[in-house]
């Protein structure tokens, strides 16, 4: 079992797995500092100064002037703004990785499509099946030889 799994965490896609987890961790900050530091304050202002991850919904009875005295009173909360910061996040991160990758695709070399293989049409239903069936794999129809 350990030669296995010796194996298994020698494999290249494991590690290049385990460096791609490591460096978007790293780049989540960088994301979560961006949208909160750069993005959010400009929204923010256009919305009339609206701080989203002070929303909150309120579902005790008791009233609370921020969301932070509400935590810290213990008051149960919903909080929406911190849902909207984290799918502003969230597209953020999309965006930018269909851009790099994007950008990876076009300097990468394109690798042409292989011809397709030899084919014939069955008799029966006029499907393109391979040169070396002997039964249609459409109709099941069994095939003449040519």
């Amino acid at each position: 079992m350990f030669r296995e799994f010796k194996a298994f965490i020698a494999r290249g896609n494991v590690i290049d797995l385990a460096i791609g987890i490591i460096i978007g961790s790293a780049f989540n900050k960088i994301v979560s500092s961006l949208v909160n530091d750069i993005v959010m304050p400009p929204i923010g202002l256009l919305l009339k100064h609206v701080d989203f991850s002070q929303l909150y919904i309120n579902l005790s009875d008791k009233h609370y002037p921020s969301l932070s005295a509400a935590e810290a009173a213990g008051a149960p909360t919903i909080n929406y703004g911190s849902f909207i910061n984290n799918v502003i996040d969230f597209l953020i991160i999309a965006v930018v990785v269909f851009l790099v990758i994007r950008q990876i695709n076009r300097f990468a070399p394109h690798h042409e499509e292989a011809p397709p293989a030899p084919a014939r049409t069955c008799p029966f239903c006029a499907t393109e099946i391979p040169l070396q069936a002997t039964r249609c794999p459409h109709c099941t129809s069994e095939l003449p030889a040519d």
